[in-house]
């Protein structure tokens, strides 16, 4: 074990050297003072990131819900794809049906730069859910 003594005289030994110039001795305390708060420093951060790691790792998961359907359409509409094109469930009541593709129809139609196909879908979404059509397919 290496200890630092300072004489009388200005002149400190630094374990078996002698040191005849006070800024060295003291150069040679300051590193292994520096090391030592770095790898404390460096513990305590690692401990911190692992104690994050776990309770981030202990969290539930929530499922992330889709908001959007992915996938092209089918080519006969079933009631489960219709219910998806206007955002409703399959046994919804006909006034559900009738405000969901009023909305879904005002954000696509075609006089407002909205697609004739999609309008087209939508449409038939409409009639498969309120029984009128009984799978038929898209004019498109």
């Amino acid at each position: 074990m290496k200890k630092l003594f300072i004489l009388n005289l200005g002149v400190a030994m630094f374990g078996d050297n002698w040191c005849w110039n006070s800024e060295l001795c003291h150069f040679a305390m300051e590193s292994p003072l520096v090391l030592g708060v770095t790898v404390a420093t460096a513990a305590l951060g690692g401990r911190y990131m692992i104690r994050a790691w776990q309770a981030l790792k202990a969290r539930p998961s929530v499922p992330r819900i889709r908001r959007f359907y992915e996938g092209g359409f089918q080519h006969s509409m079933t009631r489960r794809e219709a219910a998806l094109i206007l955002g409703v469930r399959e046994h919804a009541v006909m006034e559900k049906i009738k405000e969901a593709h009023r909305r879904v129809m005002v954000a696509n139609h075609p006089d407002s730069g909205g697609s004739h196909y999609l309008a087209s879908k939508i449409n038939e979404a409409k009639d498969v859910l309120m029984g009128r059509a009984k799978g038929t397919g898209s004019a498109f």
